[in-house]
Order: C-alpha cells, then structure tokens, then sequence
C-alpha cells in the first residue's frame, strides 16, 4: 500500500466512521479506498459507485482545496455507478 493511500485512509477514517453505501475511491497511480457501513480502509472490491482521480485532485478534494462537484464537471474526477451515492459520500466529507 502507497504512503498516499496509508494517509488518505487516516484522514478519511478520522471524517467518515461509517457510510450507508459502498464507495471506492481509486488514485491514479497510488492505489484504492473502500468506504462502507465497516469504515474507511485500503481495499479494491465492488462498490455502489467508483470515484476516479488524479493524486492532485484527490489531495485537494480532501483539504477542501477542490470542489468534488466542479471537479466532476470539469472532468477531473469521474464517477462510475451510483450518482446518489456519491452525492451522499460528498455530504458525509462535508
């Protein structure tokens, strides 16, 4: 598991300590998180909805630096499966 991925799952798991849902989040290059009902962990298994993105945008999306929502219109985060329940994991990092 990457340095990047290891941290991520810190930060994530200190926001997020349960998740009505199964999300993964896939950093290009570095690795997969799974987020669902058990918390946030390294993992790459089937999920409601797939979130895809550079290692750039995902730091910045986690620092409140990038807006998931305009970032997914500009094309650098894609999404792949369930829309609502990205828009519930975006309320949840709120």
């Amino acid at each position: 598991m990457s340095a990047v991925i290891e941290g991520a799952v810190k930060a994530l798991s200190g926001r997020i300590s349960s998740f009505d849902g199964s999300a993964k989040f896939v950093v290009e290059g570095e690795g997969a998180i799974m987020i669902d009902e058990s918390g946030v962990r390294a993992g790459d298994e089937a999920a409601e909805v797939t979130l895809t993105a550079s290692r750039d945008t995902f730091e910045g999306i986690l620092n409140g630096g990038t807006n998931p929502t305009m970032a997914y219109m500009t094309g650098k985060l894609k999404v792949d499966g369930s829309l609502p329940t990205a828009m519930k994991l975006g309320a949840a990092l709120s």
